[in-house]
């Protein structure tokens, strides 16, 4: 039976600082900070991240600035988690778990969402796909 690696916080650190030298990255006893700039395309702006990660915890994504915001529509901003946490992925499918590098799909997909979102702003389409669970209407009498 082949068991598959399971990456440390170190090996994600080192992977981090190899890939993206310029950004900010901390690592402790129970988890690692990323700060930097992406920048999905050549005509976007720098958008400044944070992204905290512990292993086995879902890593949490936030734009830093600018600050995101809806769109010519002012609709509510697509795929995103409470506290402007990005949805990047299913968790449930686990495309992203301690066998990933944060460095090989965290940073990339944080990229193509803010692309999406870009066009989102532009189009009011969000072409990024995702899977979220239906909206439901509260009662009049819920808060």
């Amino acid at each position: 039976m082949n068991k598959v690696k399971k990456f440390t916080l170190s090996q994600q650190y080192a992977a981090l600082k190899k890939s993206y030298p310029n950004f900010n990255i901390k690592i402790s006893n129970n988890f690692i900070v990323v700060n930097g700039l992406i920048k999905p395309t050549s005509r976007s702006i720098d958008y400044s991240f944070k992204i905290k990660y512990s292993l086995g915890k879902r890593p949490k994504v936030n734009i830093i600035d600018p600050i995101l915001k809806r769109n010519f529509k002012n609709e509510k901003i697509p795929h995103l988690y409470p506290y402007n946490e990005l949805c990047l992925y299913y968790p449930s499918y686990q495309e992203f778990n301690s066998t990933k590098l944060i460095s090989d799909c965290i940073i990339p997909w944080t990229s193509l969402w803010l692309y999406h979102y870009e066009n989102w702003h532009i189009t009011g389409i969000w072409e990024g796909g995702g899977i979220h669970p239906p909206v439901t209407k509260k009662k009049k009498n819920e808060k």
